[in-house]
């Protein structure tokens, strides 16, 4: 989709289901933000699950709730925007039951519209890497702690439905950076995509 006219948003009830449903589920839907009052696209090609109370790689691991966390604990189809390592920020939607702390980590998108945009904000890297991690997806889409908490049909960066993808294009694997359940299959990619991370 090009243009102004902003996609139908993915509704409340795709994300009430439990993490590791909506994450492959996300594959192929287009984040569109306009963030800065400019428009950026891109097709999720990476996610990763994290299931909540019960998962220890979680931030609501054990139902542990701060001041930084608090929106993961929100309700599903919410934003919880976190600052990774004090340097990057990194956008999950929120699933399954609020108070779950269960929550979908976008992890890679295939850049589709405000190319020049964002390599304005990535400073010049080459487009394979506009956007081919969670922190720099973020700075590619202007995503910041200010979409923390809010609801993501009424926010500056929206999801919606996009291409259909055929049957077996989708990979799973051990999710990227933690140490806790470290083995666990809860990363997602579309297995042919040149624009994910890192493949399955």
């Amino acid at each position: 989709m090009t243009g102004n006219r902003r996609a139908a948003t993915l509704p409340v009830r795709f994300f009430a289901r439990p993490a590791d449903v909506v994450a492959p589920a996300l594959l192929g839907a287009v984040i569109e933000s306009r963030a800065g009052g400019v428009i950026t696209r891109g097709r999720i090609v990476e996610t990763e699950a994290y299931l909540g109370h019960d998962d220890p790689a979680a931030h609501g691991y054990l139902g542990r709730k701060n001041e930084r966390n608090a929106a993961i604990f929100g309700p599903p189809g919410s934003w919880y925007v976190y600052l990774s390592y004090g340097m990057h920020w990194c956008a999950n939607l929120v699933c399954a039951r609020e108070g779950e702390a269960a929550a979908v980590l976008v992890r890679a998108l295939e850049p589709l519209d405000g190319l020049d945009i964002m390599r304005e904000r990535r400073n010049g890297v080459v487009d394979r890497h506009l956007c081919s991690g969670p922190g720099k997806l973020c700075q590619a889409l202007g995503i910041t702690r200010e979409l923390d908490a809010t609801m993501m049909a009424a926010s500056p960066v929206t999801v919606s439905r996009g291409t259909r993808l055929p049957p077996g294009s989708v990979a799973a694997g051990p999710r990227i950076g933690i140490t806790r359940a470290a083995d666990w299959a809860l990363r997602f990619v579309i297995a042919a995509s040149p624009w994910v991370s890192r493949k399955a």
